[in-house]
């Protein structure tokens, strides 16, 4: 355990030194809201009026928190996954420049090596992802508030849930890297891909039919609603206080993607839950499989 401790604390003062991951991991979500708030605010404010009847008119300030709140959802949702591949980048470095023999030439355990860099990049990606969140719901503040304490609670949940996953899926994936072109070239496809994928920069909702059912087969589709749910919860309420017909409401949280459906079942908040903790589990016995594997091939 001892040791443990050891390689994680080195791990992540490497990544933390390293100002070239640690920049780009912390100005990503940043650069993300800015761009959100700047280039596409008008899009979601029309998309959500065009979800009204026509002559209904709401308050301004809901139509902002409504909108913050989406966008500070699509911006967390895609961040706590390409962060946690940033962030899980050590492990490749110390293929590509020979460190991983220099460590491994000592009695180290290889399990305590690869355990060290999950939970190091599970740290470090807890660390930005939650600062980040701090910029997203100051940002929703000053446009317009109407989050509670438990919907602020169950984010940082979903967050820390979102981090876990994403730190198993690029504690897997990075396990079959070894040089630097492989490294740059699966981080530009993660960071331009998965935001799509998993419904973050286009609501799913706008998919054909065939590609929504194949998406719902993915697990960070529900950790994205799930953390849509919790950011927005608030406008919704306060949308029926307003007097908004149920069908209304239910029919904005379609198009958002807050409800989800499974061949036209829709998908309820407990079940995301345990559909993302058990993807979790199953990808870190894999990982963890993996390196069991490998390390009896060696002996």
């Amino acid at each position: 355990m001892r040791t443990l401790t050891i390689l994680i604390k080195r791990n992540v003062k490497l990544f933390f030194k390293d100002k070239g991951m640690f920049f780009t991991s912390l100005i990503t979500p940043i650069i993300l809201l800015v761009l959100y708030s700047t280039f596409l605010k008008n899009v979601y404010n029309d998309s959500f009026h065009s979800a009204l009847p026509e002559n209904f008119t709401i308050p301004d300030k809901l139509i902002n928190g409504f909108v913050g709140s989406q966008i500070i959802s699509s911006i967390l949702a895609v961040s706590c996954v390409t962060v946690s591949f940033c962030a899980n980048l050590l492990m490749v470095q110390d293929k590509a420049n020979g460190t991983i023999k220099d460590l491994t030439t000592t009695p180290l355990k290889r399990s305590s090596l690869a355990m060290s860099y999950y939970f190091a990049t599970l740290i470090s990606t807890l660390i930005i992802c939650i600062t980040a969140t701090g910029f997203c719901l100051a940002y929703v503040a000053g446009t317009g508030w109407y989050m509670s304490a438990l919907d602020i609670f169950y984010l940082i949940l979903d967050v820390i849930m979102l981090v876990m996953f994403g730190t198993a899926l690029s504690s897997i994936i990075n396990f079959f890297l070894n040089t630097q072109g492989q490294m740059s070239a699966v981080g530009t496809v993660v960071s331009s891909g998965y935001g799509f994928i998993c419904g973050a920069y286009m609501p799913i909702s706008q998919f054909s039919d065939g590609l929504q059912k194949i998406i719902s087969f993915l697990p960070g589709t529900y950790g994205t609603s799930l953390i849509r749910n919790h950011a927005m919860q608030g406008t919704f309420k306060e949308m029926s206080a307003l007097g908004f017909p149920d069908e209304i409401i239910e029919a904005i949280k379609d198009s958002v993607d807050c409800n989800l459906y499974f061949f036209d079942n829709n998908v309820q908040t407990e079940t995301m839950y345990l559909i993302l903790a058990a993807t979790i589990a199953i990808l870190i016995t894999v990982y963890i499989m993996m390196n069991i594997i490998k390390n009896k091939k060696r002996k």
